[in-house]
């Protein structure tokens, strides 16, 4: 499942938020988004999969994703918001199950195919010992592994994450990217937008780098991730030894 996204434009109150960008996600790579708060990066990925009004054209696999209806959009492609609250403080295996709604799954009601996929998800993340635990007695990190985990329930063949990593401890963190990591290496797609420079230059294949609505730069962490852009785009001082990135500070 390939998105591409072409002469994206996103304009809300008269401001434009997103100016003539391009993304391009393909199966077995993972996207990072990287940029300043209020740079564009959610807008433009909101976009990208037909959930946000735009100029330009976005496709997965030739179907336009704002024209797509919204069963079958959640079947190309798992979404994780920023804010991901939950109503209310129920099971963590209902929670995963949720990520079968799209093909048509009523909770408590779960085919052997589909509890097969919960299952599957569950033991990925790491989460059968809290598997009927409630949500609500959760830590930041084992929610954030219940999140991914009904995305990866789902068997969509694109991931997308909207700072998923974005309140966790470092451990949890590398957790968390490392589970994309492995869809990845299984075959799927994953676009995810990341404050960290370091997590970014660990785990993506390709980044993106945006400034003030729009596409800067993109390619490999070894083409693109250097102390110039870092300076450009974030506007501080950094070091990159051996592949991790260091800020010294404000330029």
């Amino acid at each position: 499942m390939t998105l591409i996204a072409r002469g994206i434009g996103v304009e809300a109150g008269g401001t434009t938020l997103v100016a003539d960008a391009d993304l391009t996600v393909s199966p077995s790579e993972l996207v990072v988004l990287l940029g300043p708060n209020g740079a564009g990066k959610t807008s433009l990925l909101r976009a990208a999969i037909g959930l946000a009004d735009a100029s330009g054209s976005a496709t997965l696999d030739g179907q336009t994703t704002a024209s797509m209806p919204a069963a079958a959009r959640a079947r190309a492609l798992s979404y994780l918001p920023q804010m991901r609250p939950l109503a209310w403080p129920a099971r963590v295996r209902d929670v995963v199950a949720l990520g079968r709604f799209a093909h048509g799954v009523t909770l408590g009601r779960l085919s052997p195919r589909d509890a097969e996929a919960v299952d599957a998800a569950l033991v990925r993340c790491d989460l059968i010992p809290l598997a009927d635990r409630a949500t609500d007695t959760l830590s930041g990190g084992e929610l954030a592994r219940v999140h991914l985990a009904r995305a990866l329930a789902a068997e969509a063949p694109l991931i997308v994450a909207d700072e998923p990593v974005a309140a966790l401890d470092p451990r949890h963190q590398h957790r968390v990217m490392g589970l994309l990591r492995d869809f990845v290496r299984d075959g799927g797609g994953a676009l995810a937008v990341l404050h960290d420079l370091a997590l970014a230059a660990a785990y993506a294949d390709r980044l993106v780098w945006m400034k003030d609505g729009r596409v800067v730069a993109e390619g490999s962490v070894r083409e693109t991730m250097t102390v110039e852009r870092i300076a450009e785009i974030y506007g501080v001082r950094a070091r990159i030894i051996d592949g991790d990135v260091m800020i010294d500070g404000a330029v």
